[in-house]
């Protein structure tokens, strides 16, 4: 292989390389590739916590999970209800904050 092309491959690996972990960083306002999936998973778990527990099954509550601050919205009958889904979120692994904006029907 001709050490001119060769050199110029590698630049273009490297440059392509750099582009694509640059793409899958994170800031204050976006997700990295890392966190989103993160995210997922919480967001999953607190759901499964959430939902799995017979007293909230009937509560419409929406979960939303950014940088591992959980977000709990939507409607529940009682502020029992609030109190253990929001207790019920701080106890799943990977979750930094818990944001109550859930209202009673």
């Amino acid at each position: 292989m001709n050490p001119s092309l060769f050199s110029r491959l590698a630049v273009a690996a490297l440059f392509a390389g750099s582009v694509a972990l640059t793409a899958c960083a994170s800031d204050k306002k976006t997700e990295g590739t890392g966190e989103y999936l993160d995210d997922t998973v919480i967001t999953t778990k607190v759901k499964a916590a959430v939902f799995g527990d017979p007293s909230l099954k009937s509560a419409e509550i929406n979960v939303e999970t950014f940088k591992g601050e959980v977000q709990l919205t939507g409607f529940v009958s009682s502020q029992a209800d609030i109190d253990k889904a929001v207790k019920l979120t701080r106890d799943v692994e990977g979750v930094k904050a818990v944001t109550n904006d859930m209202q009673l029907k």
